[in-house]
């Protein structure tokens, strides 16, 4: 299934509506499938470096649109539509863990997310199911796309076409150099304290989840 959706990446990114599709993919990967806009961004921003952070600041926002979708799958319709997509995308077993950290540490994980392989769809669809402040999932969240998308935009922008290996190799490590400033200090404080370790065993053992009264 990976090669058919690759192989359509490719073909967008040369495509005149190229900046369409980068939006509808960056808002499914939000709220209905998991299939990071990544690639689309970064092959369009290769060969349009000038309008690189215009591409990285579609990408942020459709994503963050994408999951207030997810966030109001979880919250109205978790019990007929989002149990059927996560069970569908194999991240059943993943919600009540996520539910889990997303109750323990806030926005906090929202954020760190952006370093993570973890979907921003179970995490949207996860804080609409636990009632989360929509505010705050609101901003964390725009940060949170922000730090990976943006980051390859402004690359992109003042470095031009050869900075692409450079990022394929290094984007995580930026990404999460941004997100240890950010909420390392709140994270290393937990840790001392002890906070840390016993929610962290707490959350990998979660098996289940009741929503909030």
């Amino acid at each position: 299934m990976l090669r058919p959706l690759y192989n359509w990446t490719m073909a967008k990114a040369a495509h005149p509506h190229a900046e369409w599709y980068l939006a509808g993919l960056a808002f499914m990967d939000g709220g209905l499938f998991p299939f990071p806009p990544h690639p689309l961004l970064g092959l369009m921003c290769l060969a349009e470096p000038k309008k690189a952070v215009r591409f990285a600041l579609i990408t942020t926002f459709a994503s963050l649109l994408g999951g207030l979708l997810g966030y109001a799958i979880g919250h109205f319709l978790y019990d007929t539509i989002g149990t059927q997509m996560l069970s569908a995308l194999g991240l059943t077993e993943k919600f009540p863990k996520a539910a889990c950290y997303l109750r323990a540490y806030g926005w906090q994980i929202i954020v760190v997310k952006a370093a993570t392989p973890i979907p921003f769809l179970l995490i949207s669809v996860t804080a609409g199911f636990i009632s989360f402040p929509l505010w705050l999932f609101a901003v964390a969240s725009l940060a949170s796309r922000a730090i990976i998308f943006v980051t390859i935009g402004v690359l992109f922008r003042i470095f031009g076409a050869p900075i692409k290996r450079f990022i394929d190799k290094y984007l995580i490590w930026l990404a999460g150099a941004f997100v240890v400033l950010v909420v390392g200090g709140y994270f290393a404080f937990a840790m001392i304290s002890g906070k840390g370790h016993v929610t962290g065993e707490k959350c990998d053992a979660a098996t289940s989840i009741s929503a909030p009264a």
